[in-house]
């Protein structure tokens, strides 16, 4: 291809490489294609030289990323040319221009093919590339008949024919009907008899790609396949140009024994006796030396034969000795070997009677586990939690919890899951598992989801000598000044139940266990106050004698939440209260737990799954996996390597019957259940089965789901969290869930107003049967949960953020027997936001669930939201739902803490009016500081103790990311007056104008109590506006300070 012959190109070329900026190149770019443009206008006026360099030319520009548009007639006629110079540039740049779909392809087929069965092997060559490069069903259909015969065929050159076979596998892929299998079985024997590697190597991957469809049909070719492993191990008649650093034709080998994965087995003894000569020759010759290139060629050999070996199922002694060679590169140097290493060694856990010969490398594998590449401490992980077994699991176990210390967040929720499972599976007593799982919760508290702590209980509840151990264990960590959520939620309910058993232990008397469990009251989330009231329950009746000031205590607690905005935490107090006075009855009423019923864990259910996908089963199933759409559809068809994905991924299963799956915050996958009968507890505590109604297992962002233990079944994380809960109600069955409009105007959350985007109202015949307001409210402070819902589909979120960029997750499930068409999702977003959201499927199946990925980018600040503008039709009916996404301004909010020595100069620092902003809001919804402070902490506001010595006042520190600001500072500083607690004073600053204004805003729409029991317009902002007089005196050097600053 000599193109320093066109003086024309060179000179366009070395203008391009000239221009400094890229407005420079495009107006370069623009006027060559209005001068190409021109002169392709006067076709017959140019000479054949001037096309091909104005076709050079094209093609250069559209390498740069530059949209070509035309001239695409002018590249295929030159495929007409009877000359090779034009009919070279013509095959290069059609191949290069066109894809398979383009109309123009269709005018050249008879030239193609006009040159594949031409005598030209140069044009030959040149029709094949194309062809092998394009593809395409009407190049499959017209030309495969021709390439077969070219392949076939005795009197080719083997250039001709390595392309051929090249051009074949192309074809075949997109079409697999243009090879007739009863035909080619013979044909490919045939084939594989060849002697020149070139050809062989081509007709490898065509072999290895019609064999993964259908390994029944080439048995014949197996002996072959043999005997050209045997041709190559004993390096005999190699071409020198085919030895790849002493290695005969390493590419060839690889895909032989791949190919040989595809078979069963071998019957022939012959047979396979000469391929583990093979085989043997292969472990035995491999070893790491110093060059690179040399190393990868023959460590892909090796791990090649490695996979084979474990498909066939050798011998113990081979076995062995390929467990001795992984153990040696498991400990070499170079990261890339010992990642191989350890990755072939978990998949050698599949084969029997290795495990004990993988157990003496255990010392080497935990220090992987240390190693500074990622990707090798996931394979050590995967590897020591397949090997883990009773000989082994303390040693293990406790070195996986002591990684957690310094382990990357990337892999604590992982390696969580793993520790707690093989806690379970071979705890040598249960006081072991207890101290394990609870030392898991205290390290990796975010990380641990709540089936952890569910199984726990299930165990002391099931186990007497196990209580007393567990609720002191409970009790000493009560003691730490920082304790994680997770922890107080098992930490309360073992002591509620449990606690008496300490009653003469020092500092475990029921008035100090109520002190320090309600110590943490004021800094849990609502799902854990639910549980902090019905420990107090428990500990009110197990006092006796009763202590008068302790139930004061407690029925003070009880009256306080009675009014609480939550329904679940205020039926709870009431009944609560109410219970707590009837005396000696109450003993009754609480009884403690009754022992679960024996049931399948829901952990080792993960693990069973799990196993499998820690190593391969075969090549087969491994290569057989192919992802064909970024919306997948999971019907009830089981996964087709009858595996399911590790449970800390997202993911989709089959959906329960009558009822749709509830979307853990834990990211649990979905899983089927049968609907039990409930059980409700007597007043005695008895339980007694009532006729069970189809529910929908929804609420899981404000509301603990209740549900009493039921009979032995497969349990599910709803199971668990009911069997520790129970009802709320004492008698009759769970209570319906309250609709909004019915409840207290209180229960009504201001987030709503942040939706700036208008919603016209929906004449849909098919209405939601949730609250879609109060859903949109709970998620934007919550990252899971359901978006929306109606009686025939169910829409779930589930988002993940990071600095200014977000990834949700739409779940979209059918919840009927009958398929839901025209399937149409569009996504309207603020000018603040980019979003791109995957393709969804135009049918979701019965009974089926679809991910649809959201990718989100925040451009800057602003309160308005997205709307998912979704439709589908049921039947003759069209329903059509516009929903307001949660990407609110908190998504990309940051708490962070500053010291006193880092806050105020930077506060002193904002001294611009624009980027402090003060305002005294009025009519703000009354309530404590610490009230206060937990709105912040869930809006992502760090609230900053101590900086403001005041205590009527708060600052609270967050960094705001977007696109346009990056990581922006915001500091906040709220001035209460205690004698009126319906105005304060908001100063918010940061680096930013428009951010300070959005976010003072967004604060304030959090505070102020906005009714919203009517439809009244948006309340015009209020101005900003200095107070004549500050609502609080500063008599400390810290508050003077802030004052001085305001």
């Amino acid at each position: 291809m000599a193109l320093s012959g066109m003086r024309g190109l060179s000179v366009f070329i070395s203008d391009i490489r000239n221009c400094h900026n890229k407005e420079q190149e495009r107006l370069r770019v623009d006027k060559e294609l209005g001068n190409i443009r021109t002169r392709f206008k006067n076709e017959k006026g140019l000479s054949p030289y001037e096309k091909k360099k104005y076709v050079w030319k094209m093609l250069y520009i559209y390498m740069l990323g530059y949209d070509v548009d035309f001239g695409h007639m002018e590249t295929v006629s030159l495929i007409s040319a009877p000359k090779y110079p034009e009919k070279q540039v013509g095959y290069i740049v059609t191949s290069c221009l066109l894809n398979e779909n383009n109309d123009f392809l269709r005018m050249v087929i008879n030239t193609v093919r006009n040159d594949i069965i031409g005598r030209n092997e140069t044009f030959q060559c040149l029709a094949l590339t194309m062809v092998g490069n394009i593809g395409g069903k009407e190049f499959s259909e017209s030309l495969a008949p021709d390439v077969q015969k070219l392949l076939i065929s005795s009197s080719c050159r083997p250039v001709v024919r390595k392309k051929a076979a090249l051009c074949l596998l192309r074809l075949y892929r997109k079409n697999p009907d243009v090879v007739n299998i009863d035909g080619w079985a013979d044909r490919m024997a045939q084939l594989l008899d060849e002697r020149d590697l070139g050809v062989l190597t081509s007709v490898m991957s065509l072999f290895v790609s019609l064999v993964s469809n259908n390994a029944e049909a080439y048995w014949n070719c197996l002996p072959k396949c043999v005997r050209i492993l045997e041709r190559l191990a004993r390096n005999q008649d190699i071409p020198q140009e085919y030895t790849y650093y002493g290695i005969p034709s390493p590419w060839l080998q690889v895909k032989t024994m791949r190919a040989l994965q595809y078979f069963p087995t071998i019957e022939d003894p012959n047979a396979r006796r000469a391929l583990f000569e093979v085989l043997q020759r292969i472990l035995m010759g491999t070893d790491v030396v110093k060059n690179v290139n040399k190393n990868n060629a023959s460590h892909a050999v090796l791990f090649e034969a490695l996979a084979l070996v474990m498909h066939l199922d050798a011998e113990k002694e081979m076995m062995s000795q390929c467990v001795a060679l992984l153990g040696k590169f498991i400990a070499v140097r170079e990261p890339n070997i010992r990642y191989l290493g350890l990755e072939n060694m978990t998949r050698m856990l599949l084969v029997t009677d290795v495990q004990d010969i993988i157990k003496r490398h255990q010392a080497q594998i935990i220090t992987s586990l240390k190693d500074p590449d990622i990707s090798i401490r996931r394979r050590a992980l995967d590897l020591l939690y397949g090997m883990c077994d009773v000989t082994n699991a303390k040693e293990i176990v406790e070195e996986l919890l002591q990684y957690l210390n310094t382990a990357e967040f990337a892999m604590r929720e992982e390696l969580s899951l793993k520790a707690a499972i093989l806690a379970e599976k071979f705890a040598p007593d249960l006081s072991w598992y207890v101290d394990v799982i609870l030392q898991l919760i205290d390290k990796a508290g975010d990380f641990v989801s709540d089936d952890i702590w569910y199984r726990v209980v299930q165990f002391v509840t099931n186990n007497e000598d196990l209580q007393s151990y567990a609720a002191a264990k409970a009790r000493e960590y009560l003691d730490k000044p920082a304790l994680h959520e997770t922890m107080v939620k098992v930490s309360a309910y073992l002591l509620g139940e449990y606690g008496h058993l300490l009653a003469r232990r020092p500092g475990s008397s029921p008035k100090e266990l109520f002190a320090i469990i309600n110590d943490k009251l004021p800094t849990v989330s609502t799902s854990t106050v639910a549980i902090l009231l019905s420990t107090y329950a428990k500990i009110l009746m197990h006092t006796q004698p009763p202590d008068a000031g302790l139930q004061q205590q407690i029925l003070t607690i009880f009256k306080k939440y009675e009014s609480y905005i939550d329904v679940e935490i205020q039926q709870r107090a009431v009944e609560y209260f109410e219970l707590s006075r009837k005396g000696p009855a109450l003993a009754d009423v609480l009884a403690e737990m009754p022992k679960f019923p024996e049931r399948e864990s829901a952990l080792l259910k993960k693990a069973e799954d799990a196993e499998i996908d820690t190593a391969e089963q075969s090549a087969i199933k491994l290569r057989s996996q192919q992802q064909t759409s970024s919306a997948l559809v999971v019907a009830d068809h089981p996964p087709a390597n009858g595996s399911a994905p590790p449970a800390n991924h997202l993911t989709l299963v089959k959906m329960p019957s009558q009822n749709v799956s509830e979307i853990q915050e834990s990211g649990a996958t979905y899983e089927e259940v049968p609907n039990p009968p409930i059980e409700v507890p007597k007043e005695n505590g008895t339980p007694v089965e009532v006729e069970s109604k189809a529910t929908n297992i929804t609420e899981i962002n404000n509301e603990i789901n209740v549900e009493p233990p039921s009979t032995s079944r497969s349990t599910s994380p709803a199971d668990l969290l009911a069997d520790l809960l129970g009802p709320l109600a004492i008698e009759g069955p769970p209570a319906i869930e309250q609709h909004p409009a019915q409840g207290l105007d209180a229960n009504q959350s201001p987030v709503g107003d942040l939706a700036l985007a208008t919603l016209e109202d929906q004449s849909n015949a098919v209405q939601p049967i949730v609250n879609v307001e109060e859903k949109f409210h709970i998620l934007c402070t919550k990252d899971s949960g359901v978006l929306y819902e109606d009686p025939h589909i169910q829409i779930g979120l589930k988002a993940e953020w990071r600095a200014h960029h977000g990834r949700l997750v739409l779940f979209l499930g059918n919840k009927n027997t009958s398929p839901l068409m025209s399937v149409r999702a569009l996504i309207l977003p603020p000018s603040h936001l980019k979003m791109e959201l995957s393709s969804v499927p135009d049918t979701i199946p019965p009974r089926a669930q679809v991910q649809v990925p959201l990718e989100v980018a925040n451009l800057r600040a602003s309160r308005d939201v997205a709307v998912l503008d979704f439709s589908y039709n049921f039947g003759a009916a069209l329903v059509d739902a516009k929903l307001r996404l949660p990407v609110v301004l908190n998504k990309f909010l940051q708490p962070i803490t500053l010291t006193p020595e880092e806050f105020f100069p930077q506060w002193k620092a904002l001294t611009v009016h624009s980027l402090k902003v003060q305002e005294v809001v009025k009519g703000v919804k009354p309530m404590p500081l610490a009230e206060i402070a937990n709105l912040f902490m869930s809006l992502h506001l760090a609230v900053a103790p101590g900086l403001d010595n005041n205590s009527n006042n708060l600052v609270a520190c967050t960094t705001f990311f977007s696109e346009a600001t990056r990581a922006m500072l915001c500091l906040i500083r709220v001035e209460t007056d205690p004698q009126d607690r319906t105005q304060l004073r908001l100063t918010v600053a940061s680096g930013d104008q428009y951010l300070t204004f959005e976010l003072k805003e967004f604060i304030k729409e959090h505070l102020i109590d906005i009714p919203r029991t009517q439809a009244a317009p948006r309340p015009a902002p209020i101005q900003p506006q200095l107070p004549a007089v500050a609502p609080a005196t500063y008599n400390d050097p810290a508050a003077a300070m802030l004052a001085g600053l305001l």
